[in-house]
């Protein structure tokens, strides 16, 4: 059993996630997103880049909840900030609040000050608990969705500014790129390895729905796509343009190559994530993208005994 872990109700037992597991906790995530949204917009990629993320020891910091038959029920990770999925036939059961028991504690031997932690606004018993133990609103994250019942139109490029899909060598002027444009609001820089998990590597990347933008030959902006099998839709993973050249329509313009790039596949819709934080919003509704849901960013300061 994981470090920590409370008294579980009987007939469930935990255990520490391993990389065997990514496959059952993508199914467990899936059931989740089905029942609250009505479709899946996670995949297995993702999981994964969780599993690895520098600092995550998933001896110490995952446990995964199986009932009486074996299955799996609810799963959590901390590192630096948490998630906790319970499946829709094992929630109302008081697995949430051990499972937030056990993120808090594993946090603060982990020598964290404070947790952090994403819900969907529309999960509202998970949105009071976490309210009821003390956690705050921090900041705002929007799904955004295009829909593309026709192929969408692709306005002419800035002068000097040329645009093509990412290809084979572009991986480390894009890592560049976007940890140079992300430093305005993220916390830390990621190294390249953790970056290119959540990217490049994953097996969904999409790399001729992905568009780049030079000025010469410099990178000045780019759109990294990942092409979703069991959402039948298109995600756009990341968004970045060069200081110097914003205010210039490059995003919008790689933005509608990349959803051209999806329809001419067959896909009729391309999602995007957003957060107050980046005050990148008004940019999507302007290219004509609307909210599908929204999730707050909650966070508690961690007090030591």
């Amino acid at each position: 059993m994981p470090e920590l872990v409370p008294a579980l109700p009987a007939g469930y037992r935990a255990r520490p996630a391993t990389a065997d597991d990514i496959g059952t906790i993508h199914r467990l995530v899936s059931a989740c997103e089905r029942a609250l949204h009505g479709r899946v917009q996670t995949d297995p990629g993702g999981v994964a880049a969780v599993l690895s993320r520098p600092g995550l020891v998933p001896e110490l910091d995952t446990v995964l909840i199986h009932d009486r038959t074996g299955r799996l029920a609810a799963r959590a990770w901390v590192n630096r900030r948490s998630e906790i999925d319970i499946h829709p036939r094992h929630r109302g059961l008081g697995l949430g609040a051990v499972l937030l028991d056990w993120v808090e504690v594993r946090a603060l031997r982990a020598g964290s000050e404070q947790i952090v932690q994403t819900v969907p606004d529309d999960d509202k018993a998970a949105v009071a608990l976490l309210r009821s133990r003390g956690y705050e609103p921090m900041v705002t994250e929007w799904l955004l969705e295009f829909a593309m019942p026709d192929e969408p139109a692709v306005p002419e490029p800035p002068a000097g500014i040329t645009v093509r899909p990412f290809l084979p060598g572009d991986e480390h002027d894009a890592h560049q790129l976007v940890e140079d444009a992300f430093d305005e609001w993220q916390q830390r820089r990621t190294s390249f390895q953790e970056w290119a998990r959540h990217t490049v590597e994953r097996p969904t990347f999409a790399p001729a729905m992905s568009a780049v933008a030079f000025d010469g030959g410099q990178l000045v902006g780019a759109v990294l796509s990942l092409d979703l099998p069991e959402a039948g839709e298109g995600y756009i993973e990341q968004v970045a343009v060069r200081r110097d050249h914003r205010n210039r329509g490059i995003a919008r313009l790689l933005l509608r190559h990349a959803f051209r790039a999806f329809h001419r596949q067959g896909r009729r819709t391309c999602t995007l994530g957003t957060h107050s934080d980046t005050g990148a919003l008004t940019l999507y509704l302007r290219v004509g993208m609307t909210v599908r849901h929204s999730s707050t960013v909650y966070r508690k300061s961690l007090r030591r005994a």
